[in-house]
């Protein structure tokens, strides 16, 4: 039984697991899950008849409460006002509509931090930040973690039994912006972590951070300190140390008020809403799912690039992180953010599209942040289901049609994403891989891991998103792009994956460290050179406005970024370098391994170069792809009966395909061919 460490406590066992495929199942029937973040407490009272009657005519059966409400709870530390939240909840269930009902201790009342600073964060420079934003606190606050499951604790009791109450929604985006404190609560916890990690052995971390480069050995844990401000650049296990437990303790406050829940409340299922968009990098969340009944995850598109492929990603991360199981989207826009330096609007359809988009990969619901506009506050400018505008706008036009289609799409429910396709993805490789220090400061693991999704959306493949610990087993092709960071039983896993039929492909800077950013000796790609069938010596990195060509697997392409001099082991040459100091040597390789093959590509391939190499390997390891028109995405959900095959437009022009079923958003029949208008989509039910 394993337990995370926070200042002494053992909290809960991971055992205490529970799946619900449906958050809605215990009002009855099998409806989507479909509202968003309702907060009454920012309006007066007289609007809230107009919210649950507006509500109903966009068919929202499900709205988050009081994520922000602390300080309206608690206005001062011996002071509780809950007679507001009895009045919303009794509305809300008079009008058919449940609740997902935040912990309120995503942030702090002002009174807690005036009484009581040192709860307050501390940035790496040594700044304290104030009261004002949100997430004003620390991770590793004992101040905090008492105040706020007393929180926790009056809600639970006094809400436990409402009839209105679905789900518990602990805290908000847990370390959206504090993910990182730096204070001296957080050394001190800091300390605790290293001790139970290292055995209590100062010897121990001193070997594993190697603490003798820079004189930095230690002789007693009072010298440790979290990896603040320095000149130079700090020790990168230290620091990769302190993303785990930064991590950890997210994770430690998540289990602490589920805790309280599960003791109070034990039919309730409890999550929290993982950030799975660009604000999320700072969090493992793959140690953190077992912990919740139902994954559920917030994702705000991109305002440019390739904004579908990114959405697509993220969902199929979620689903990934969900071990398969439908999960939930918590929050997401229906129309312009407001915290990016440009905020544009969704154009007609697109909302639809996004909607549609995230039932496709896998999401049993959709909520939005926010219900109503806000008037005031940072906020204020953010999308909402009922805009600035009022009912009589296009924006609300929009969202009671995509009520009516969800409610259509009920069938869906509980039906799974099959993927034969995986891409693994690494939040510590994440944290590491774009470290200082590295032969090149410029690479991004994201930015990278989207290329090669990208390129397989493009196929017509369907990925999983997994974490490289993930059952392997199912997956004929496996890409694995940038895991700079890998465990040596996961390094076997993947091999185990090839002796068994699988393709992978593995790219430059992949391998290279150990758990403790500790390079693997003998020659690059370190953990994988065996699997590969290759070795190199020096990395290559190009400097901004150098190209190499190389020919081969991917035809003609110019390679910018990353290049390498490769020695052939066992491994056979699938492309190769037509000009520079190494022309005429391997770029790609591919190695055979018992019933798969091994590819390697130790270059940054451009992206005409990459779709060539992604089809041929398609096409090599017999993964499943679906042919269909420019703009066109395809993903099928599977029951036991029927499939359900969603066709997504993103296009301007229509797009006929062939195929055959009834579309559950219009109830049209289908036989031979199906045609998509342009911007438009169709859901596909057809017998198994």
């Amino acid at each position: 039984m394993h337990f995370v460490y926070f200042e002494g406590e053992q909290l809960v066992p991971r055992e205490w697991i529970r799946w619900p495929v449906n958050v809605l199942d215990r009002f009855g029937g099998e409806p989507v899950a479909f509202g968003g973040d309702y907060n009454p407490e920012q309006w007066d009272e007289s609007v809230w008849p107009e919210d649950v009657r507006l509500m109903r005519a966009a068919g929202v059966n499900l709205v988050t409460v009081g994520v922000f409400a602390w300080s309206t709870l608690q206005p001062a530390p011996d002071r509780w006002d809950f007679g507001w939240l009895d009045r919303v909840l009794d509305l809300l269930h008079a009008h058919d509509i449940a609740v997902d009902l935040a912990t309120a201790t995503a942030s702090p009342p002002p009174w807690l931090t005036t009484l009581f600073p040192e709860v307050l964060p501390v940035d790496r420079h040594g700044r304290t930040m104030a009261q004002g934003g949100r997430q004003a606190w620390s991770p590793s606050s004992a101040v905090y973690r008492e105040h706020s499951l007393a929180l926790v604790e009056k809600l639970a009791e006094r809400y436990g039994e409402h009839p209105a109450l679905a789900l518990w929604h602990v805290s908000n985006e847990l370390g959206g912006h504090n993910a990182r404190c730096y204070g001296d609560a957080s050394a001190l916890a800091f300390r605790a972590w290293l001790r139970e990690r290292y055995g209590d052995s100062l010897k121990e971390l001193n070997a594993a951070w190697n603490t003798s480069a820079w004189s930095q050995t230690y002789s007693a844990w009072e010298q440790i300190q979290p990896p603040r401000l320095t000149f130079t650049d700090s020790n990168p296990t230290q620091v990769l140390d302190f993303d785990r437990f930064s991590s950890d303790q997210l994770r430690a406050q998540l289990r602490a008020e589920t805790a309280v829940l599960r003791r109070i409340t034990p039919t309730v299922p409890v999550t929290t809403n993982l950030v799975l968009f660009d604000a999320g990098k700072n969090m493992d969340y793959s140690s953190w799912t077992d912990d919740m009944d139902l994954v559920a995850s917030d994702h705000y598109p991109r305002p440019a690039g390739d904004a579908q492929a990114e959405l697509a990603f993220s969902a199929d991360r979620a689903r990934g992180l969900a071990k398969g199981r439908p999960w939930l989207l918590m929050e997401t826009a229906t129309g312009a953010t407001s915290w990016r330096p440009v905020n544009p609007a969704k154009g007609p359809g697109r909302l639809r599209r996004d909607v549609l988009a995230h039932l496709a990969h896998g999401s049993d619901g959709i909520c939005f942040f926010q219900w109503r506009a806000a008037r005031a506050g940072a906020e204020r400018f953010h999308s909402a289901m009922l805009p600035h505008a009022g009912a009589d706008s296009r924006k609300f036009r929009e969202v009671s049609a995509l009520g009516a289609e969800l409610a259509a799409c009920a069938e869906v429910l509980g039906s799974e994403v099959v993927a034969d396709c995986a891409v693994l993805f690494s939040e510590e490789s994440w944290w590491a891989a774009e470290r200082e220090s590295h032969p090149h400061n410029g690479l991004s693991y994201m930015e990278t891991a989207l290329r090669w999704y990208g390129s397989l959306r493009e196929a017509g493949v369907t990925v999983d998103v997994v974490p490289p610990s993930a059952d392997l087993s199912r997956y004929r092709l496996i890409v694995v792009p940038l895991l700079y960071l890998v465990s040596d039983a996961d390094a076997a896993a993947l091999a185990g994956a090839v002796a068994a039929g699988a393709t992978v492909l593995v790219t430059y800077f992949s391998g290279i460290v150990d758990p403790l950013d500790r390079v693997r000796l003998g020659g690059y790609p370190g953990a994988f050179r065996e699997l590969l069938g290759v070795r190199v010596e020096e990395f290559g990195p190009l400097v901004d406005g150098d190209r190499v060509d190389i020919d081969g697997v991917t035809g003609p392409a110019q390679v910018a970024t990353w290049h390498e001099e490769i020695q052939l082991m066992d491994a056979e040459a699938a492309g190769w370098y037509t000009g520079g100091e190494i022309a005429g040597g391997p770029a790609i390789t591919r190695a055979t391994r018992a019933a798969g093959e091994a590819w390697y590509v130790g270059v940054e391939l451009p992206d005409a170069a990459r779709a060539a190499l992604v089809a041929q390997l398609v096409k090599r390891s017999g993964a499943t792809a679906v042919e269909s028109a420019g703009g066109l995405e395809t993903v099928t959900r599977r029951s036991a009966a029927h499939d359900y095959v969603f066709l997504i437009n993103h296009g301007d022009t229509a797009a006929t395909v062939p195929g055959a079923g009834t579309d559950l958003l219009d109830g049209s029949a289908h036989e031979g061919s199906v045609t998509v208008p342009a911007g438009g989509a169709r859901v596909l039910r057809r017998a198994r």
